[in-house]
């Protein structure tokens, strides 16, 4: 505690934590925020009680003198102690029940994937591109997919909008 703040240190623009919100988040913002000061451990240390409020504070305050020996002791600590606070996190099997309705244009459909897809931690680029090709509706944008199969999540999505710009032109 007694190292000094680095040259021009400003308080945090983050939200203090009060124990109710994603640790994990919490966590990133935190750390995001320090590391453009430093990403010395005794500094993510030194700082962290005053990103804090409330019961997370009064937890903070509550830890054992000398307990805390790396920053990464610290998050560990802290995410235990904050576990429930997580919330539910889908998985990818919520990409398995997404279908593109007969009337859903495709850029709609993709937009509604796409949302979906974001909020799943670690999904595996593979397991959505084989999502993607389960949840679209028959039609020649599926069928040019089965002819050619796209290598990546993003090549698809070229080609679907591509397909989109190509609809929007012949339907006008």
């Amino acid at each position: 505690m007694e190292t000094p703040l680095p040259f021009g240190w400003k308080p945090l623009h983050i939200d203090r934590y009060d124990g109710t919100t994603d640790p994990d988040e919490y966590i990133d913002m935190y750390t995001t925020q320090v590391n453009l000061y430093t990403n010395e451990d005794v500094i993510l240390c030194r700082v962290f009680p005053t990103s804090l409020k409330g019961t997370a504070l009064n937890w903070y305050t509550q830890l054992l003198a000398e307990s805390i020996d790396s920053f990464s002791t610290l998050v560990k600590r802290f995410t235990v102690q904050y576990a429930t606070s997580r919330p539910h996190h889908i998985t990818s099997a919520a990409l398995a029940s997404l279908r593109q309705n007969d009337d859903e244009p495709l850029q709609a459909f993709m937009e509604c994937f796409a949302a979906t897809s974001v909020k799943i931690r670690n999904l595996n680029p593979e397991v959505a591109l084989h999502a993607m090709f389960m949840t679209l509706k028959p039609g020649p944008f599926v069928d040019s997919l089965c002819r050619e199969a796209p290598h990546d999540m993003d090549e698809l999505r070229a080609r679907a909008t591509y397909q989109w710009l190509m609809d929007k032109v012949f339907h006008q």
